[in-house]
This record gives structure tokens, sequence and C-alpha cells, in this order.
């Protein structure tokens, strides 16, 4: 190649480069976590052995931006378990899936549109959340229109699902909504900042079988569910609390349900923090004969951060049942890398348990302490772990089934791998 092509091509990508501006960047994370389970979920079934495994996460996240217009974000992911195939497979259990695939559009400073899969995560996560301490996360297939400005924000988005490709209506067989819309918005007032929410959520009624041909009108039951949430805080304090309720239709049923919690911490010093809150979380009584739905769901929160580490209470069991209390301590240190917690939760049914001869219960359900601590080993490593263990009562092991009566703990060790591999501006 001559001296002018070689300038003609060299004066073209510099004319390139300042037409727009952009920006590239590759990251990548490997996090994988041992865990010990002897009664993690609920208390171990009598005569059952403990668990132990290693869990892996393996995500490479592409993100593009063009001159403050386009704004792209694609995620891959393979999650395994060290030993789920043989040392010299040739295809993997889970393969490759796709956590995060989207596209936004800016029109200006203040709107923007976004589609595709996306995490749809909002203040503490308590109804939509990421789920990142699941390896698989959660995300959604939806378009949203955002709408921000210096002290507010708007979000309004809505998704429609289906199995596939589809000439004629089939039945929708994946185990989530059909449909979905929500609006959310944010706002501050001094030094209080609230959100506002209202989430619609459309489940396919299944058909049963055998499936009729032809297939008949498929119902949706739509549920609403709509609150708020609210936090503030200074220099030595904070304190945030929220209240949903829910109503609609569930299988057919009626819908009366709501969630409120309140908690405050204080920095007793620089390196120690302590607080404590409450949530209650509205259920349905064991002698209760209507057929109303009484149990608040809390959808899409991250549940594994709320009613203890060791997931008793909504992380995929416990809903449509008593409903819970939780009153909880909060204690926290720190010192340079080093960051250590303990959370001891108290736990009550929210109604009445009913025991094998039809008698109330104490709705005392039992303690857990949860016990964590995370250090940065260097910028793009850290390590976390903890330890949990869980005084159950006879309640709890009418409510879950397993036995109190033996040691029910749970330990955990994640490291924590994610360097920006690539960058370009």
């Amino acid at each position: 190649m001559n001296n002018f092509k070689k300038m003609s091509i060299g004066f073209f990508l510099i004319l390139c480069g300042s037409a727009f501006a952009q920006e590239f960047d590759v990251n990548l994370q490997i996090r994988p976590r041992y865990e010990f389970r002897n009664g993690y979920h609920s208390p171990i079934p009598y005569g059952e052995t403990a668990a132990q495994f290693v869990s892996n996460r393996t995500r490479l996240g592409v993100n593009f931006k063009l001159d403050d217009k386009l704004v792209t974000k694609l995620t891959f992911q393979n999650i395994r378990v060290w030993g789920d195939v043989v040392t010299n497979t040739k295809s993997d259990v889970n393969g490759i899936q796709i956590f995060e695939a989207w596209a936004q559009y800016n029109f200006n400073e203040k709107w923007s549109t976004r589609l595709g899969r996306q995490v749809m995560s909002y203040d503490n996560q308590r109804i939509l959340g990421e789920i990142d301490w699941a390896q698989q996360g959660q995300s959604h297939d939806a378009a949203l229109v955002s709408f921000k400005d210096n002290k507010n924000q708007l979000d309004v988005a809505l998704a429609y699902n289906a199995n596939s490709e589809t000439d004629i209506a089939t039945p929708y067989t994946v185990s989530t909504y059909k449909t979905m819309q929500y609006a959310w918005f944010h706002t501050a007032f001094g030094k209080l900042n609230a959100s506002f929410l209202f989430l619609n959520t459309g489940y396919e009624n299944k058909l049963p079988d055998p499936i009729p041909t032809p297939i008949p009108d498929l119902k949706v039951d739509y549920m609403q569910t709509f609150g708020t949430y609210f936090d503030s805080k200074n220099t030595k304090w904070e304190c945030n609390g929220w209240f949903y309720g829910q109503t609609g239709q569930s299988n057919t049923n009626t819908v009366s349900a709501f969630n409120a919690a309140l908690s405050f911490n204080y920095a007793v010093t620089d390196r120690f923090k302590t607080g404590l809150g409450y949530e209650f979380v509205s259920g349905k009584s064991q002698n209760d004969l209507s057929t109303d739905v009484k149990s608040f769901n809390p959808l899409f929160g991250t549940n594994h951060a709320f009613n203890g580490y060791m997931d008793y209470f909504y992380v995929g069991n416990y809903k449509n049942t008593v409903g819970l209390q939780d009153a909880y301590l909060n204690f926290g240190y720190s010192i340079d890398k080093l960051k250590i917690n303990l959370l001891p939760h108290f736990f009550s049914a929210a109604n009445t348990v009913i025991d094998l001869n039809g008698q109330k219960m104490n709705n005392y359900l039992g303690t857990e302490i949860d016990l964590t601590f995370s250090y940065a080993v260097y910028k793009y490593v850290s390590v976390q772990g903890g330890y949990s263990q869980m005084f159950g009562t006879d309640t709890l092991q009418r409510v879950k089934s397993g036995d109190v009566d033996h040691t029910n703990n749970w330990a955990w060790l994640m490291i924590n791998v994610n360097p920006q591999i690539f960058k370009f501006q």
C-alpha cells in the first residue's frame, strides 16, 4: 500500500472518529460460589444429609454508545455447577444464554426509549429487582419509555409474551406472566426521596389436559400491585419504608393483600453502624375457608435481600401461605477493605396456624442469625461469605415441614472477579 492510500485511510478514520463520539467497552465476570446447605429454604428432613456444591456464573458484557443518542448492551452468560458435565464434554447443561440484549435511543436529554431484554430494578428491589444473588439473575423482554430531569423520573414499560411464532393462538406454557405493564415515578422533596409504582400483571389460566381442538378463548387474570417507597438520610442516619397493596384476580380468585415495612439505621461511629426494622407481609389463616387470595406476592423482587438469607420466605416458596412478620436488628462494622454484618431476624406468622388437632398454634416461627463479610482483595476482585442458622419452632415445622430439632444452618463463600477487559472512547 503506497503512502497516499495510507494517508487517505487514516484521514477517513479521523473524520469518522470526530463525526461520531463513540464509546465501546467489554467486561467479564467470573463468580464461583461454594454452599453448604443443611436446612436452607426449609428445615432439613429427618435423616437427610446436607448438600454441598459450587455453582458458577460466567458473564461477558458488551456495551456501545454512539454520540449520546444510541446506547446498546449485550450480556451473555453461562450458569453451571462444577462437575455437572464430564471433563471431556462436547456440550453444556445450560449452554449460553442472553441475559441482556437491548437498544436505547435518547430523543433528547430527558426522553428515551429502550427495547429488548433488560433488567428492571427499582428502589430497594422489593417488587422489581435484578435478583443478582441468584447466579442466573432476572431480566425481562420489554419496551420501556423513560423521562428524567434533575428531580424526577418516570418509567413506563410493557411486555407481551408468547411461546414462539405461531399462526393461531396457543396456550402460554412458560411459568411467568403473559403480559405486564407498569408505571414508576420517582421524585425528591428536600431530603426525602419517594417513589410510586403501579404494576399490572396478567397470567394466563392453564387449560386442563387434554387440550381441546380448536383451542377455546385463553383467559388472562390481571392482578394490580401499587404503592410507594421512601427513603431519607443524612451523615449519621438513614431510614426507609414502603407500603404496597395488591388487588385484581389470580387463578379466577379475588386478590386482597398488602405489604408494609419501616427500617432505621444509625452510624454510631465511622466504622460501626446499627439499626432495626419491621416488615409485615399479609397472608391467610389456615382456618380461613374463603377463596380470596390474601397472601401478598413480592412478584419480581430480590427476595433474598429480605426476611433472612436462608430464604425460608418468598424465594421460590412460602407464597399463598399465612404471611410473615419480620422484626430484625442490624449491626455493621467496617475497617479498611473488610465489612462485617450481623443480622438477627425474629419471625412470626401474620395469621393463624392450625395444628393437626385443629388447635391454634403460637404464631412465633423462630429466630435466624445471619453473619456475613466482604473483603475487597483487588480492584476487580472481592471475596464474600456468610454463615446463617435458623432456630425454628413447632409452628415453623407445621408451615414448612422438615425437622426443626435438627441443626439447620447454611454457609457460603463466593469470589467475584469482574474486570473491564477492553475500553475504547
